[in-house]
C-alpha cells in the first residue's frame, strides 16, 4: 500500500464533502434488501463478494425467506442452493442459519439495534454492524471497507494504519453534517473513481484537494 497521506485539515475536508453532497445528495448502498433482517443477511454475504453477485444470489432467496423464521424453514441446504454462486457460500449459509436461530430465540425475530448485539450474531463483524446501523437506523456509523481504507489513505481524508484507525479518523475529522452519508460517498468514490489499480483522476471532483502524488489523467 502507498504510504498514507497526511491528514487533511478541516477546511479541505469540508469542501470535499460539500462537493460529494452536491454531486450525490442521497447516496445509497448497492445491496438489495427489503427489511432490517435481509439487510443483515445481504451484508454478511457480501464479505469477499461483490454487491452485484450478492444481489443476484439473494433475489429469489429474499422472495421466499425475508424473516428469520422463514430462513430457518428453508433450511441449510435450501440457503446453500440459493447462494452457491458467491464465495465461501457453505460457511456463509451456516452463519445465516445460526444468526436466524438466535434472532428467533433471543430477539423474537427482530433485528437488534445496537452494535454490540449485532456483532454477537454469527458472521456479523463490526463493519457489517455499522452498515446495518447506518442504512437501516440512519445512525452515523462508519463501515470501513477496502475502498474507504484506500481512499482515506490516498487522499488524506481519513488516513490510518488499519480499519479501526480509519473509522476513528472519519468520526473525528469529517464535519457532523456529512457523517450520515460519509461512508457511502467514500465507498462509491473508491469503487468508481479512486480505483485500486488505475484511479480515474480526470473524472475526480476532488482532485485539486487530494494529496495523492501518483495521479492518473490517462
Amino acid at each position: 500500500m502507498t504510504k498514507p497521506a497526511k491528514q487533511l485539515d478541516y477546511h479541505k475536508i469540508h469542501e470535499i464533502f460539500s462537493r460529494f453532497a452536491a454531486s450525490d445528495p442521497e447516496p445509497k448502498g448497492e445491496l438489495n434488501h427489503v427489511n432490517a433482517y435481509t439487510l443483515v443477511v445481504a451484508v454478511a454475504l457480501s464479505a469477499q463478494a461483490t454487491d452485484v453477485g450478492v444481489n443476484k444470489a439473494t433475489e429469489k432467496l429474499f422472495q421466499i425467506a425475508d424473516t428469520p423464521q422463514k430462513m430457518l424453514d428453508l433450511g441449510l441446504e435450501g440457503v446453500i442452493e440459493h447462494i452457491k454462486t458467491i464465495g465461501l457460500f457453505r460457511n456463509k449459509a451456516k452463519n445465516v442459519i445460526k444468526l436466524s436461530q438466535i434472532l428467533v430465540d433471543e430477539y423474537g425475530g427482530v433485528v437488534p439495534s445496537s452494535r454490540a448485539a449485532l456483532i454477537s450474531l454469527p458472521g456479523v463483524g463490526r463493519k457489517t454492524a455499522n452498515v446495518v446501523l447506518n442504512m437501516w437506523w440512519q445512525y452515523p456509523a462508519q463501515a470501513v471497507d477496502t475502498h474507504i481504507f484506500r481512499v482515506g489513505n490516498r487522499t488524506g481524508i481519513c488516513p490510518g494504519k488499519n480499519v479501526d484507525v480509519v473509522e476513528r479518523a472519519i468520526e473525528d475529522n469529517i464535519p457532523v453534517e456529512f457523517q450520515h452519508h460519509a461512508h457511502h460517498w467514500l465507498i462509491l468514490h473508491g469503487r468508481y473513481v479512486c480505483k485500486a489499480r488505475k484511479p480515474v483522476c480526470a473524472n475526480c471532483i476532488i482532485r485539486d484537494l487530494c494529496t495523492f502524488e501518483d495521479k492518473n489523467y490517462d
